[in-house]
């Protein structure tokens, strides 16, 4: 297990090089499995997500090779249709990814339900109902989606999703890209990584218009050749550095950014009270001053989003004056509320809204990462704090942050990283 010792009152200055986008990246590995030749992959973050499906991939019998820390060649053609081993499968949410791809290079998919980060109710129906609309059927059973093509492969469907899902969007693309005829997914999530995906799997051969619209057309094409890609920058990597650097406070930049892909963050930080500067491709954070208390409503791109939730609470959590933050996308992610209130946070929860009333300082005490982002969220309390906080199960951070603790410690935080050998259950890496 992986614990923080955080000593906190230290302002953060310097520079920080964001990495690839996670939530690009576990979708681009799997889309791999339809591509016949070597993929290279540039700008892959080495984070535990990415280093799980490489060994899916591995196992199901892709040939990888690294090249430096965030260049991968990945290279599926003698793939097989293996069921991946299910421990895992159940550590990682984006496995889902996988019966997309499976479905459409193979026609048949057998994937254990996935793990990750849990908070709330997060169904897979949506992807079930683009995987039917290309002719599939789909079963769920004993913990398995097993998902069949019918004879003669995938078929262009119409599918209008009936609610914006960033999972399902993706899905439906892995598995429409090389079916007969067109597929129009409608009421489509606009994702920054959504448009990574297609562009990745374009660049490779397929006929994608529309990502990052209401709209996206998939026309299928017989094969996809190999061919070279760089991942985007993470934008909510970048966002909790920012989120850092204006809680805590003292001078930062913040390099290896598409600003657009921030702008509701910029605004939202600068709304309360950080002073922010925006290159072509870095951004500039200083906060000298106590923040002033905002309304934060979660939806999905291009609104302020779920992933950023936990670190702009952190922010105004002591703040001055009553915050409202009101989730809109996922159910239960405030479990973290109860970590920051052992730091001496005043906040209550009234359903999908906490209520924030900003305290002068927080105190370091002995806390656990929730999930991926609270543990960020963890992280950047600890900072903030008096005294030494110790965070518990941050094995979830690293899950999507690459070397955070060295990159936090470059920008001057005291932070130290301790692990103890022992191996998380399938239940406790899950949640």
């Amino acid at each position: 297990m992986i614990k923080y010792i955080v000593q906190g009152g230290t302002k953060l200055s310097g520079s920080v090089t964001i990495s690839g986008a996670k939530n690009a990246a576990v979708a681009i590995l799997p889309a791999t499995l339809l591509v016949s030749g070597p993929c290279r992959i540039e700008n892959v973050p080495d984070i535990s997500d990415v280093r799980l499906l490489l060994e899916i991939l591995r196992d199901m019998g892709a040939e990888i090779r690294r090249y430096g820390r965030n260049t991968l060649e990945i290279d599926c053609t003698r793939a097989r249709n293996a069921t991946a081993p299910i421990e895992l499968v159940r550590r990682i949410r984006a496995s889902y990814y996988l019966i997309g791809a499976e479905l459409g290079r193979f026609g048949h998919a057998h994937v254990a339900m996935p793990g990750g980060c849990n908070f709330g109710v997060r169904p897979i129906d949506q992807h079930i109902k683009g995987f039917e609309a290309m002719g599939a059927m789909v079963e769920q059973a004993g913990g398995y989606v097993c998902a069949d093509a019918p004879k003669g492969g995938l078929r262009g469907g119409h599918v209008y999703l009936d609610i914006v899902s960033v999972g399902a969007t993706m899905n439906i693309l892995l598995a429409a890209v090389l079916c007969s005829g067109m597929t129009i997914i409608e009421n489509c999530a606009k994702e920054p990584h959504i448009v990574d995906l297609a562009n990745f799997l374009n660049a490779m051969g397929a006929q994608i218009s529309g990502a990052g619209t209401d709209v996206i057309k998939v026309r299928g094409v017989k094969a996809l050749h190999g061919g070279c890609y760089s991942i985007i920058p993470d934008q909510i990597e970048a966002g909790t550095y920012m989120a850092a650097a204006a809680a805590v406070g003292g001078d930062v930049l913040i390099e290896n950014v598409i600003p657009k892909h921030l702008d509701c963050i910029t605004a939202k930080l600068r709304e309360i009270g950080a002073d922010i500067t925006e290159y072509d491709d870095a951004i500039r954070v200083e906060s000298a001053y106590r923040l002033h208390r905002a309304n934060v409503k979660t939806m999905p791109y291009p609104g302020f989003p779920t992933d950023m939730q936990p670190q702009i609470t952190v922010c105004l959590a002591t703040a001055v004056g009553t915050s409202l933050v009101t989730e809109g996308v996922y159910d239960n992610r405030f479990r973290y509320t109860a970590e920051l209130g052992r730091m001496g946070a005043n906040i209550q929860v009234e359903g999908k809204t906490a209520i924030i009333d900003g305290v002068q300082t927080l105190r370091g005490c002995e806390v656990r990462a929730c999930d991926l982002r609270a543990g960020a969220a963890m992280v950047i309390a600890a900072m903030c704090a008096e005294g030494m906080t110790l965070i518990e199960d941050a094995h979830f951070i690293e899950r999507g942050y690459e070397d955070i603790v060295g990159k936090l410690t470059a920008l001057g935080a005291h932070i130290r990283r301790i692990e103890t050998y022992e191996t998380p259950s399938v239940s406790e890496d899950a949640g």
